[in-house]
């Protein structure tokens, strides 16, 4: 199963704003994507579509998240999910 680490780059971590935008993009990706801290069992990911499993998740500014999909077009969901966390969208 692919998958790509990514940093959280928003200063706020994943919550309100930068969870929605996030949570918007990997629900238009072909695949089904899922996202969990690092060093998390892949059992435990979560729907990275969904702002709630987003905001739970807990991933402040800084926080090592792994992304993973399966399927046609797993790899370029991940890459464009990967430049959506990896983007401060509280800069001013």
């Amino acid at each position: 199963m692919p998958e790509r680490t990514a940093t959280v780059a928003s200063r706020v971590g994943l919550h309100a704003r930068p969870a929605a935008i996030f949570a918007e993009a990997a629900g238009e990706q072909p695949v089904e994507v899922t996202i969990a801290l690092a060093g998390t069992p892949a059992d435990e990911a979560m729907d990275a579509s969904s702002i709630l499993s987003l905001m739970s998740l807990g991933a402040e500014f800084g926080a090592q998240v792994v992304l993973r999909a399966e399927g046609e077009g797993a790899e370029e969901a991940l890459d464009a999910l990967v430049k959506v966390l990896e983007t401060d969208h509280d800069a001013a």
